[in-house]
């Protein structure tokens, strides 16, 4: 069984539907790839997971355990950290309180273990933990990011977009990154990408909606070679 699943989702904002039917799931200490268009309802799918998005019908299964009506608080303590492609740093705090913030919840022990555990994946943070966070480079904010989730233990993280605006460089860096998350901190990674080629390469399993809806699931080599992939992510019949 996946860790992570939806099943029958139709999802959106108020009365607003977003997505439709959607079966999608995570499996476990694996990457999985969501691509498509802009619009295509990716962030929806991750908003619907973490209790952002309005559920209309169809459920949310986090290790056997029902997510819908549950508050977004409530889900993350449960060991699923979302990343946001906006909004996802405190800039006018350093590196340090951020990632304190981050886990307010836990014991002082706690939360010395897993700054260090964030600064061995990241030394470049442990670097400038006295740094104001707005005062990074777009990368290493990316990072700081990923490291606020890191920090509170999860066992699944929804990545959104996170080489939005990175130079081609930063971008591979950043992937890099994801593919240590799974490989040696074992964690379940749902990324959501536009840099559909580079995603799919790093991927176990990919995803691709278009207009709300799957259009492709599988093996995320074959979407790659699909003759008609460019068709496919543009949405064109």
């Amino acid at each position: 069984m996946p860790i992570l699943y939806t099943k029958k989702i139709f999802s959106g904002y108020g009365d607003l539907r977003v997505l439709f039917n959607i079966n999608f799931s995570a499996e476990d200490k694996k990457i999985t790839v969501v691509v498509g268009p802009n619009g295509a309802g990716k962030t929806t799918l991750l908003n619907t997971i973490t209790g952002v998005a309005t559920i209309h019908s169809g459920e949310v299964v986090f290790k056997n355990r029902r997510l819908n009506g549950m508050p977004p608080y409530s889900i993350a303590r449960m060991g699923i950290a979302y990343v946001p492609q906006m909004g996802n740093i405190f800039s006018n705090l350093t590196v340090e309180e951020n990632l304190r913030l981050s886990g307010y919840f836990l014991s002082e022990n706690e939360l010395l273990d897993r700054l260090e555990y964030v600064y061995s994946m990241f030394p470049v943070l442990k670097e400038f933990r006295s740094r104001r966070a707005g005062t990074l480079s777009g990368g290493e904010r990316r990072m700081l990011a990923i490291g606020l989730g890191l920090m509170r233990k999860p066992e699944v993280m929804l990545l959104d977009e996170v080489t939005t605006d990175l130079a081609p460089k930063i971008v591979k860096k950043v992937l890099e990154t994801v593919v240590r998350l799974r490989d040696e901190a074992k964690l379940t990674i749902v990324l959501v990408e536009q840099h559909a080629a580079r995603a799919l390469q790093i991927g176990d399993k990919a995803y691709l909606l278009v207009s709300g809806s799957i259009r492709y699931e599988g093996d995320p080599q074959e979407l790659l070679r699909h003759p008609e992939f460019s068709k496919l992510y543009l949405g064109i019949s």
